[in-house]
């Protein structure tokens, strides 16, 4: 079992049964003759996996050997995106003829060597540089949305934003680990290590996604069985994953299949929860529809990969990863449109409270100002004002001439008159019963007497004659003491229009400033 003697003897190998049925172990791997001119920068790349080392020989034309070999310790600086290992076979004058690996500690789960070619370092570069866009491109994606959702999580405080931010840092951690860009960046790493990471993150990622969806939908959806089918297929993903990162090497196939279970598992709890979801007629259903289709189609093409139902290609082999991006990417328009929803739900509960607060500060006969909301707009102004009470002369009186509601409508009258009789800036309030109240600042241009006037002009129900008194005073509201007191004196005044003969105004005497 020498280098020399398996390059003599090539009919040894077994070139027709597929290499996962030899199960674990040490192999020897003998690749076709190869047809190819003397270079000086050849490299023979192949995906990193489960290998406890590896040696590559190359026969060349001259009859010579060179080799040169890694272990799962010392592969990092020959590690490139994909992940690959670039391993550069030495240089020599004489071209190769057949290169041949040696593999020892293969767990074999998807075949001993997987994906190897031989070109050149320039060919090598220029792959690493398009899958640097294409992992860039990704891993930038989600860092914007993870960063975009932090910031609107200070300002909304959803339950789904921290779910979704959780779930793009899992995403952002398996791309690096598994992508292999974690051994460019610390090649003295274990690649075992790495594939260790990467699988944690991925049993994360796939947690993260189910409690991301738990936390999108309305409750209903998750009530009842759904809440534990949902939370017990998470814990069998996270679970299974940590085993596998934990035990493996031990018993890998074994181990590979129960995360392989799981991942199938949660697969089949996504289309129940749509089917719930429509059942509960979610507003987000087809919003979830949308924008996990895509994600979840790659995902099972990763799934009949693993099952070897299909060969790989770049966007199988690359097909977790993806279903990853595009979710991230995905479920990201579908948080905006939710945002959406919530900023629209705001404006209309604002929209609520704001007309609910008008209704509580406005008297609904009149539309004046109530006497609560009055006192709160007028005790604290600076300055001095004028306060004017108006009370309808013999209301009682009109109340049972024309009734009840032709009392209403005379104070509904009364009303308009007032509000048309004063200025825009005036505070205009019934303040009980057949009594009105009026703020204005005191050196507003504003006479009883000309409301008196306007009152008069008025049509009232049945053309019924219907007077007013009014009683003014000028002094401070900064306080409450100031309103008490401005108000006494202004109802005295009125107390003596009344006592007058009614139909008339009177003023008290300013009140002096504090």
């Amino acid at each position: 079992m020498t280098a020399r003697d398996l390059f003599a003897r090539p009919n040894r190998f077994d070139c027709t049964t597929p290499q996962v049925r030899f199960g674990s172990g040490d192999f020897w791997l003998l690749s076709e003759p190869l047809h190819r001119g003397p270079t000086t920068n050849d490299v023979v790349t192949m995906a990193s996996g489960w290998q406890d080392a590896v040696t590559l020989y190359v026969l060349r034309a001259d009859g010579s050997i060179g080799s040169v070999g890694v272990t799962s310790r010392t592969i990092g600086p020959h590690l490139r995106l994909g992940p690959v290992a670039a391993l550069p076979i030495p240089p020599d004058s004489s071209p190769p003829m057949r290169v041949l690996w040696h593999v020892r500690g293969a767990t074999n789960l998807r075949g001993v060597l997987l994906r190897p070619t031989i070109g050149t370092e320039n060919q090598v570069a220029g792959r690493e540089i398009r899958l640097s866009g294409f992992f860039g491109a990704l891993a930038g994606m989600a860092i914007t949305m993870l960063i975009g959702n932090l910031a609107l999580w200070r300002a909304l405080r959803q339950a789904f934003q921290p779910a979704y931010c959780i779930l793009l840092l899992c995403i952002i951690g398996y791309g690096a680990t598994s992508s292999g860009a974690l051994g460019e960046w610390l090649p003295q790493v274990d690649d075992h290590d790495r594939m260790r990471l990467a699988t944690l993150f991925l049993g994360a990622s796939g947690a993260a996604m189910i409690f991301f969806v738990r936390s999108f939908f309305e409750p209903a959806v998750f009530a009842g069985w759904l809440d534990r089918v949902s939370l017990s297929v998470a814990a069998c993903v996270l679970g299974a994953e940590m085993l596998c990162a934990i035990l493996i090497p031990w018993h890998a196939r074994l181990l590979d299949h129960l995360g392989l279970g799981a991942f199938i598992l949660m697969m089949l709890l996504f289309p129940v929860i749509a089917w719930r979801a429509w059942r509960e007629r979610s507003k987000y259903f087809w919003l979830f529809a949308a924008t996990w289709g895509v994600p979840i189609g790659f995902a099972w093409l990763r799934i009949v990969k693993m099952l070897s139902i299909v060969d790989g290609g770049f966007l199988i082999e690359n097909a977790t990863i993806i279903a990853m991006g595009l979710e991230a990417a995905l479920s990201g328009l579908a948080i905006a449109y939710r945002v959406y929803l919530l900023s629209c739900e705001r404006d209309q509960a604002q929209a609520r409270e704001l007309v609910a607060l008008q209704l509580a500060e406005i008297d609904p006969l009149t539309g004046l100002l109530n006497r609560r909301a009055f006192l709160s707009r007028a005790i604290g102004r600076p300055g001095e004002h004028t306060l004017l009470l108006a009370d309808i002369d013999h209301f009682k009186t009109v109340n049972d001439t024309i009734g009840h509601d032709g009392g209403d409508e005379v104070l509904r009258v009364f009303a308009r008159a007032l509000r048309a009789a004063t200025p825009a800036d005036a505070l205009v309030s019934r303040f009980g019963g057949e009594e009105f109240a009026i703020v204005v600042a005191a050196d507003t241009d504003i006479a009883a007497s000309d409301i008196l006037d306007r009152l008069r002009r008025e049509r009232m129900p049945f053309d019924l004659r219907v007077t007013a008194s009014i009683g003014t005073c000028v002094g401070m509201l900064s306080r409450e003491s100031d309103w008490n007191a401005l108000y006494r004196s202004a109802d005295r005044a009125l107390f003596d229009a009344k006592a007058s003969g009614r139909d008339r105004t009177r003023a008290a005497p300013a009140q002096a400033a504090a």
